[in-house]
């Protein structure tokens, strides 16, 4: 199989403005599809695109709402 068109995780990762540990765990995941070379994930520049756009970061805690009481 030829790596034409495909990039590295070092590349991907910056390109996506991420660390390389964060592309590797979107790739184990499942959220960014990737071939593997031996030992080394390649991923095809347009799969980048299904993880580009997302929010980073954790999503923010549900608010609690007035008069309401926690779990303790």
């Amino acid at each position: 199989m030829s790596t034409e068109g495909f990039i590295s995780t070092n590349e991907a990762a910056g390109v996506l403005g991420i660390t390389r540990q964060r592309v590797l765990q979107l790739i184990t995941s499942g959220r960014l599809p990737a071939e593997k070379f031996a030992n080394v994930y390649m991923i095809r520049r347009a799969d980048l695109q299904q993880v580009e756009g997302r929010t980073p970061g954790r999503p923010p805690k549900a608010t609690k709402k007035v008069g309401e009481r926690g779990n303790r």
